[in-house]
């Protein structure tokens, strides 16, 4: 079955860097969008970033503002979240996804297959 593991979460400070990654398994991984989404406490889940097959194509939440990277390595199956200068504002849960579509989509529901989720809290 299809599985999508993030890692790469945890307590950091405000200013801090950090890199997220997400592996994944059980799909044609050059076949899918990959895509990044993010959940604070008591707020919707938010689009943070997509890319697809090649990485020549990519899109990015409004919020991003260039402090946010993404990327994928497809001989690894694998898809990461660089984000920067961080702030309290980018604590949530952070959510790898897979969607079919032939090009990124912020839209959640155009995603099929997501992982568990990986923790990411800062502190101010």
């Amino acid at each position: 079955q299809v599985q999508l593991v993030e890692s790469g979460g945890g307590l950091l400070q405000a200013g801090d860097s950090l890199r997220l990654s997400c592996a994944a398994s059980g799909l044609t991984f050059r076949r899918f969008i990959m895509g990044w989404f993010r959940q604070a406490p008591g707020k919707e889940r938010e689009f943070v970033a997509a890319i697809n097959w090649s990485g020549d194509n990519i899109l990015y939440g409004d919020f991003v503002k260039g402090r946010i990277a993404i990327s994928r390595d497809n001989a690894k199956n694998t898809v990461y979240l660089q984000m920067s200068s961080l702030t309290s504002e980018d604590t949530a849960v952070y959510y790898c996804a897979a969607s079919a579509s032939l090009v990124p989509t912020r839209i959640g529901q155009g995603y099929k297959y997501w992982g568990q989720g990986t923790q990411v809290t800062v502190s101010s």
